[in-house]
């Protein structure tokens, strides 16, 4: 199997064997949040479970499992992030907190890094895959990486702030790190990359008036449909199909909901911001138990389509794209709105490295590192300027750089009411 965008040749009497192999692979891709537990390392020293790449190069593997001979997919990847618990309201901080890094110092000699599986590579998931060893020879600030997996938050909150100096968060993490007061506001004129990242995705991470993160990656959800199965008129298709259809197993499958009853004439205007009569409403689209597969893993969706068991699904411009060049008449409801999720480097209130990681947001909002990490998660990346190489397909599924890239687009953000969100949710796919 060959490394970045390669074509993957498996003959017929494997694929089954393959595809039980990369199963573990993918078992986190799409959405913004790893899985697999905790791993920790030095780079370059692993230890414990080897990370597992997300969507990107390692769906290469999947596709080739459960598609034809000819298929050769090309890195991208999706989802919305996993679900995690917001606090109580009474579990809200209050006060300011911590005041923004006036200026970045010669450095501590290392950064504690935190970080969704698969969106920090140091060679040892893939020896060609790593964007670690330059930062720490051109800073000389030695990286000791861990990685969390959201989704299996209890919710009593992401780790200690004075555990780590760097979080890459997704949506529902970066919004209680900022609640809680355990992320600090960033000074971003020390960070000469910040200027470069559309305000669209900027404005993902920032609060009265403060930025608290550096987009990192970004995806987009879409309904897909099997064209020889059905012609859907609309994304609210894929509520009224007599299925079965997939849904990505997150709260915030909600807000999708949301807006196909907006289009229906209710009144939302933030499908992330709904009264408790809409959250019920759009749990009760989801209401035909024997017809709706849930997915955590987005190798069920590619498999779904490739075996002809399922007709429509909530999945991203990457499953389409894996799809269609593997021959399968798989095409993308052309509707907006539609949601999406941006996924952010945030640091600690109580980073013990600052000046490290102020340096590590800069190298990894650099067009060269987010081209890798691109194209290894098949995220589309903040830094349009990182769409040349490898991470050039990912960028032309998600429109990078094109005008009206965003029109339409809710990039999500952790509702205030999360736990509700939750709640319904557990009723619908528990």
């Amino acid at each position: 199997m060959s490394g970045f965008g390669g074509v993957v040749r498996v003959s017929r009497t494997h694929r089954l064997v393959v595809a039980v192999s990369v199963t573990g692979l993918l078992a986190t891709a799409c959405g913004g949040t790893g899985g697999g537990g905790q791993r920790a390392a030095s780079v370059g020293q692993e230890a414990g479970t080897p990370g597992t790449p997300v969507a990107g190069q390692a769906a290469e593997r999947v596709a080739a499992a459960v598609l034809p001979d000819s298929a050769s997919p090309s890195p991208s990847q999706s989802p919305s992030p996993s679900p995690s618990a917001s606090p109580s309201p009474s579990a809200q901080a209050s006060g300011p907190g911590p005041a923004p890094l006036a200026s970045i110092g010669p450095g501590e000699r290392m950064v504690r890094v935190l970080a969704l599986n698969g969106y920090v590579e140091w060679g040892g998931t893939d020896p060609k895959v790593s964007w670690v060893g330059e930062f720490e020879k051109t800073t000389g600030c030695k990286v000791s990486l861990k990685s969390y997996d959201p989704s299996r938050d209890d919710g009593a909150g992401v780790p200690a702030p004075s555990s780590f100096d760097v979080i890459s968060a997704p949506p529902e993490v970066a919004g209680r790190l900022i609640a809680e007061r355990k992320a600090a506001p960033l000074n971003t004129a020390l960070l000469p990359g910040y200027g470069e990242i559309p305000k669209r995705l900027r404005e993902s991470s920032a609060e009265d008036g403060r930025v608290y993160g550096v987009p990192y990656l970004w995806g987009l959800n879409e309904v897909l449909y099997d064209s020889s199965e059905v012609e859907p008129d609309g994304a609210d298709a894929i509520f009224e199909d007599e299925g079965p259809v997939m849904f990505r197993d997150s709260p915030l499958s909600l807000a999708d909901a949301a807006l196909v009853l907006r289009d229906r004439g209710a009144r939302i205007k933030d499908p992330f911001k709904l009264t408790p009569d809409q959250l019920d409403a759009a749990a009760e689209l989801f209401d035909k138990p024997d017809k709706r597969v849930f997915w955590s893993d987005p190798i069920d969706v590619v498999k779904g389509f490739a075996t002809g068991s399922v007709r429509l699904a909530q999945a991203t411009p990457y499953h389409r794209d894996v799809l269609s060049r593997g021959d399968r008449p798989v095409r993308a409801v052309g509707d907006r709105p539609v949601t999406g999720w941006v996924d952010s480097w945030l640091v600690s209130a109580q980073a013990a490295h600052p000046s490290c990681a102020y340096r590590w947001l800069t190298w990894t909002s650099s067009a060269d590192v987010q081209r890798q990490a691109s194209a290894w998660t098949g995220f589309a990346p903040a830094n349009p300027s990182a769409c040349t190489g490898r991470a050039r397909r990912v960028c032309v599924d998600y429109r990078v750089g094109e005008p009206g890239a965003f029109k339409g687009v809710y990039f999500a953000v952790r509702p205030a009411d999360y736990d509700q969100w939750i709640a319904r949710w557990s009723q619908v796919a528990g």
